[in-house]
């Protein structure tokens, strides 16, 4: 099995190298071949061994380790790349670009520099280069990184009051996904969860893994479980601290740890508490719990009594609502013209001959509801009303 070491360049992954028979720790500054020439790199992994077929190609092999006198000279390029950012700044604003300058390097020839800008779009920069090469007589070479390398390469300070994470562990960018914010509880405000960069922190990524193992095996958030004093419902999850937050009946709330917990059928969920572990949060045994909880019986909705209204009184029952929408319904045609509901015992009395011509007559006996002489009304304008007008003869 082949060993390698794993070097970091400046914008760049890590790399696998050969070591070539040196014995490099993590940190240490090491020169190195790259396709653009000789670059000074740091040891992010040190010596281990790999499988063969995890190399993608042959590896190249380390060119020497940074002494003094490559140290000083690295010293003196990180002081002329100072000086070059400047310059490119200002050319940038001049030609007014849509682009933003990052960071310059020097390559250890001295016989290129590479620029590294952000932009959002293409950027037509070729008489930036002209003037660039034509001030520090040298070979030119323009680099687009994105804003997480932006982010890296200057620096800051986070939302937590830490330096960025992308500066103080590097490593390579793992894809971060709103649904990681999801499954950590956090408040989907962008400007909450994203970074300098303007893209979700990295930070996000770490505990993704612990808050999806803990959440499997952890009862769901409003789950009634059971305890040996009576029926809980699962409040609040705590990862970091893997309890469950349950609440009673009464309002009280306890904090149970997710291993005193255990499934009462026997399988693999975690419905129920053990009386051991409600004890030992509670100080107290659960007897004194249960009874302090007791369940609050909500009180009886009052009814409304119901008041019977005999057929010859319902002219004269009291007006609420309900003798209202029955007078409206079922009230008849006699109120209009003052006659009275026929008496139990007695017979109606025969339509006359006038009353079969005209219809406002037998509507005012009672023998057709008012809504149908309302109906009458509207469909046949012409008949009898509650006037007792006949209707015309023919002819």
């Amino acid at each position: 099995m082949p060993t390698v070491v794993g070097v970091r360049l400046r914008f760049s992954k890590t790399l696998w190298y050969d070591p070539a028979g040196a014995t490099p720790c993590e940190g240490d500054r090491v020169i190195v071949e790259t396709e653009r020439g000789e670059e000074f790199g740091s040891i992010v992994s040190p010596a281990h061994e790999v499988d063969a077929n995890a190399l993608p190609a042959a590896l190249k092999p380390i060119s020497r380790m940074a002494d003094a006198a490559d140290l000083a000279t690295l010293d003196e390029l990180t002081t002329k790349e100072a000086d070059a950012l400047r310059v490119f700044r200002g050319l940038v604003e001049h030609y007014r670009l849509d682009m933003k300058p990052v960071d310059v390097q020097y390559l250890t020839s001295g016989d290129k520099i590479v620029f590294y800008f952000s932009a959002d779009e293409r950027v037509d920069f070729r008489e930036l280069v002209k003037d660039l090469g034509a001030k520090f007589h040298t070979r030119i070479d323009m680099r687009q990184v994105g804003v997480r390398d932006e982010a890296r390469a200057v620096g800051g300070v986070g939302h937590c009051g830490q330096q960025l994470c992308c500066a103080r562990f590097g490593g390579d960018f793992q894809p971060v996904s709103i649904r990681m914010a999801k499954e950590q509880d956090l408040p989907l405000n962008p400007l909450k969860i994203s970074g300098l960069c303007g893209r979700l922190m990295c930070c996000l990524r770490y505990e993704f893994d612990a808050y999806k193992d803990f959440k499997s095996r952890a009862p769901k958030r409003g789950a009634i479980i059971e305890t040996p004093a009576g029926l809980a419902k699962v409040a609040e999850l705590n990862t970091p601290r893997e309890t469950v937050k349950i609440r009673f009946e009464d309002g009280t709330s306890v904090a149970i740890p997710l291993s005193g917990m255990e499934c009462s059928k026997g399988g693999t969920c975690p419905c129920s508490v053990k009386r051991e572990a409600l004890e030992a949060v509670t100080g107290a045994t659960v007897a004194p719990l249960a009874a302090e909880a007791p369940r609050q019986q909500r009180p009886a909705r009052p009814t409304k009594p119901a008041v019977a209204v005999a057929p010859e009184q319902q002219g004269d029952a009291p007006s609420d609502g309900s003798t209202r929408r029955r007078r409206r319904r079922k009230s008849g045609g006699g109120e209009s013209s003052g006659a009275k509901a026929p008496q139990q015992g007695e017979s109606k009395p025969a339509p006359s001959a006038e009353a079969k011509q005209g219809g406002g007559d037998a509507q005012a006996a009672g023998d057709k509801p008012a809504r149908s002489s309302r109906r009458r009304k509207r469909r046949r304008p012409g008949g009898g009303g509650s006037g007792g007008g006949t209707s015309p003869q023919q002819g």
